[in-house]
């Protein structure tokens, strides 16, 4: 099961910017940890069901072409890489289409279906946070054979870091499955995956990161397949248990911010201006914020979003969701605007 999209940098942001007063530097790459909010085609390359590398995926993109991006199009992050004057799609590390001169301006490390618990990754055999952050020490090494020492290292201390995931840790691991749920109450839970947020932002500062930006859960109960399961309503446990993970994301990432000298942590605030789209969804210019585009919208993703369906919408701009957990690439084009308009502009 593809993870849910929004974790990825929804509209508005909030800055923790620390111990660097001033504009920041020009952000010379764009380097992405997360699941398939981010996922630009990773899942192309593993033993996975967890793909999305078929029509009609893609059928917007540049020649209509499916990527591996759980959408109709791109995604938020390609756009902030063009908003950056940087190229206007991220190449997945391991599209052997690639090379390092590709890479050298961003990359992306995120896999669909993926979470912080590696138990998350396991249900569909997909890439742990761990292997994201192995591949990036990899990476590492190419760029200073690439660009050479002194220029790498610059790129690496300037470059972008964003991370998003988390929903499928609670939707298709907690709730899904009796495992974690039989050793953690939610809170607790929370707790765990919080511990290794902190773990993961810290293992990238000492690689060399300094600007960090991750995202905080989204309203989780709302996406279309949750509100089927609910009557049509969103999930307001579901709701509060993404409230609360956030809290927790933030105070965290206030205190790493205390400990870790020169670096920049942002928060991206998912959830409110997420259920301001899902509550009005007329007033950001869509007609359909509860079921998605592809197939029926209310409960099909990866392959059972097929080509097939006669219930696929003709234009997906018109919907908030392109299939029962992920955005249409106008969304994602509204999320990557909102974001450089409130905080990612100061990177530039």
């Amino acid at each position: 099961m593809a993870t849910p999209w929004m974790h990825c940098l929804l509209l508005l942001v909030q800055p923790l910017l620390l111990h660097a007063p001033g504009v920041a530097a020009k952000v010379p790459a764009l380097v992405v940890f997360g699941d398939s909010s981010v996922d630009t085609g990773n899942n192309d390359y593993l033993p996975t069901v967890a793909r999305s590398n078929f029509q009609p995926y893609g059928r917007d993109f540049n020649g209509g072409v499916a990527t591996g991006r759980f959408s109709n199009g791109r995604l938020a992050t390609d756009f902030i890489s063009q908003d950056f004057g940087l190229p206007d799609t991220v190449p997945a590390y391991l599209d052997p289409s690639f090379e390092m001169k590709d890479f050298a301006a961003g990359v992306c490390f995120a896999s669909a279906a993926t979470g912080y618990d590696n138990v998350t990754s396991d249900v569909l055999s997909v890439l742990p946070l761990w292997k994201q952050l192995d591949y990036f020490k990899k990476y590492q090494e190419r760029l200073k054979s690439f660009q050479g020492e002194a220029t790498a290292q610059q790129t690496i201390s300037q470059a972008l870091y964003i991370i998003s995931l988390g929903t499928n840790d609670f939707l298709e691991n907690y709730y899904a499955f009796s495992g974690r749920s039989s050793e953690y109450t939610v809170d607790k839970y929370e707790d765990y995956l919080i511990s290794i947020a902190r773990g993961f932002v810290d293992a990238l500062y000492r690689l060399g990161a300094r600007k960090v930006n991750i995202a905080g859960l989204p309203p989780m109960g709302c996406l279309p397949l949750e509100r089927v399961e609910n009557l049509d309503s969103c999930n307001k446990e579901h709701n509060q248990v993404a409230s609360d993970f956030n809290a927790k994301l933030q105070t965290m990432m206030a205190e790493l911010s205390q400990k870790l000298p020169d670096v920049k942590l942002a928060y991206s605030n998912l959830y409110d201006p997420f259920m301001d789209v899902v509550t009005d969804p007329t007033s950001y210019g869509f007609e359909n914020a509860v079921s998605g585009c592809c197939a029926t919208g209310l409960f099909e993703m990866g392959y059972m979003c097929s080509r097939r369906s006669p219930f696929t919408c003709t234009d997906a701009n018109k919907y908030v969701f392109w299939d029962a957990f992920h955005p249409t690439e106008r969304m994602y084009r509204i999320i990557a605007d909102r974001l450089m308009n409130t905080t990612l502009y100061v990177y530039k």
